[in-house]
């Protein structure tokens, strides 16, 4: 083994990348010859901390792999997603605060002309604009992770299984026909973003995110970090590179080590994302580009690249099924504790009890969103997904995005606005996706009866659905 093929001679590879940053950030306040991010400039801001992001979702994939010798697969993974998008919750997190302590209550914004909420035009009025963007950053950051997200992974691992030689990969006859097939595994992670899912729709009924949808979503991730927590630690996969090598060392050393990765990543992913997606806003608004539409796509595009990064690392090492269990996970706690600590970061700002309100325009997005999880949750529930459906996946969002922000710069003309063009979507989501849960009810059955056994198994009992068995 040569010097620079050494594990630490990668890891110390990776922590380079992330020099940069470490500089500028915490070294431009303290060393006068050292400027801060904010005299670099936007373009060098971007290219530095982009950069860093990219050491650090090394670090962090490979601090995963390690951890895995010691606690549950799916409790790693599922760490490793909450520190993926964490920055997405902090500049969540931040709009719900602007719109708390502005005072953006559901009555004082709905005494509000929409065009006055868009221009800003009061202190109140920006309020209820950041609320606004609270929410759409939230549903632009959860159609990426499955439109992008779900639908690239899947096919860059049919192409990337001709080297790589991914048992997972499974070359069927027909048009684009060859599947990813995921781990039965997984069952439970599938079941619990159903049920997120199935509540989302119910979430704007309620004219805003109140303290029920925290209780029902927030209860329903910790119930499920309480089932994978229990579950057993499983065989290790044959690691190779730098997780092999740190699963050599003995304890305590080895769990130190994934903590270390952990922390390090993670600091580095929060603080770099942010200056990241706001230079990138930037760029766009300086091209014309819409303030709303940057927030809801580009700013989310940029957070969530440290955990795409990490999924595009374990597909290299044939690991799609960590890589999926991953982007679901992602996705679980973004559907889960994003939507439900809005509400709580509200009202701290807001200084009690509040409710952190949306147009009717947000509410179609809630409602676009939720429907595009059921249709992505109806072709995974199999437990495979071909690259005829990832495509599938990607056109129809792909297509959306176009068709609104064509129409929010007046380019086309259309039957529907961007409000309406939500509806519609909502609708091919919903009819498409429960035609094929109609069809794959046994699928769906065995689904539900996997996650109930893993339930069963938490809390110390047998399970039932041996027919399920593998």
């Amino acid at each position: 083994m040569s010097r620079l093929s050494h594990p630490l001679a990668q890891v110390a590879g990776a922590l380079a990348l992330t020099l940069g940053w470490v500089l500028v950030f915490f070294g431009g306040a303290a060393l006068p010859v050292v400027p801060t991010y904010e005299q670099l400039g936007v373009v060098l801001t971007v290219g530095v901390s982009g950069v860093a992001v990219l050491g650090a979702s090394f670090l962090l994939a490979w601090g995963a792999e390690t951890a895995e010798k010691d606690v549950p697969r799916a409790f790693a993974i599922a760490v490793l997603a909450v520190l993926a998008v964490a920055p997405e919750y902090a500049v969540d997190a931040l709009y719900a605060w602007n719109a708390g302590a502005g005072g953006a209550t559901t009555a004082a914004c709905g005494d509000l002309s929409t065009a006055a909420v868009q221009a800003g035009e009061t202190e109140l009025a920006r309020a209820c604009h950041d609320a606004n963007l609270a929410v759409a950053n939230m549903t632009g950051a959860n159609r990426i992770l499955i439109g992008i997200g779900w639908a690239g992974i899947a096919v860059f691992t049919v192409y990337r299984a001709a080297k790589t030689q991914d048992a997972a990969v499974r070359d069927r006859e027909g048009w684009l026909a060859d599947a990813v097939t995921l781990d039965r595994d997984i069952a439970t992670e599938i079941t619990f973003l159903f049920m997120a899912t199935v509540w989302a729709f119910l979430v704007p009924l309620g004219g805003g995110i109140d303290i029920l949808d925290t209780l029902v979503l927030v209860g329903i991730y910790v119930l499920y970090i309480g089932i994978i927590i229990r579950g057993d630690v499983e065989a290790t996969e044959d690691q190779v590179g730098v997780p092999h090598y740190f699963q050599q060392w003995s304890l305590p050393w080895r769990p130190l080590v994934v903590l270390g990765l952990f922390a390090y990543s993670g600091v580095m992913i929060f603080t770099a994302v942010e200056p990241f997606a706001h230079g990138l806003e930037t760029i766009g608004l300086n091209n014309g580009i819409p303030e709303f539409f940057m927030i809801q796509w580009i700013a989310p595009l940029a957070s969530e690249s440290p955990e795409l990064i990490v999924v595009v690392v374990l597909v290299n090492k044939a690991r799609s099924t960590a890589g999926f269990n991953a982007l679901i996970s992602s996705k679980l706690n973004q559907w889960t504790l994003l939507i439900g600590t809005l509400s709580v970061v509200f009202s701290l700002a807001y200084g009690q009890y509040g409710v952190l309100p949306f147009d009717s325009k947000q509410a179609a997005e809630i409602w676009i969103t939720a429907a595009q999880s059921y249709f992505a949750l109806a072709i995974l529930v199999d437990f495979e997904i071909s690259v005829r459906e990832a495509i599938s996946i990607f056109a129809l969002f792909i297509s959306q995005v176009i068709l609104e922000f064509l129409l929010i710069r007046e380019a086309i003309a259309l039957p529907v606005d961007s409000e309406e063009l939500l509806l519609v979507y909502t609708a091919v989501y919903v009819v498409i996706g429960t035609a094929l849960f109609v069809k794959r009810r046994a699928a769906l059955r065995e689904m539900i009866g996997l996650a109930a056994d893993a339930g069963r198994t938490a809390i110390g009992r047998d399970p039932v659905h041996t027919e399920f068995a593998d």
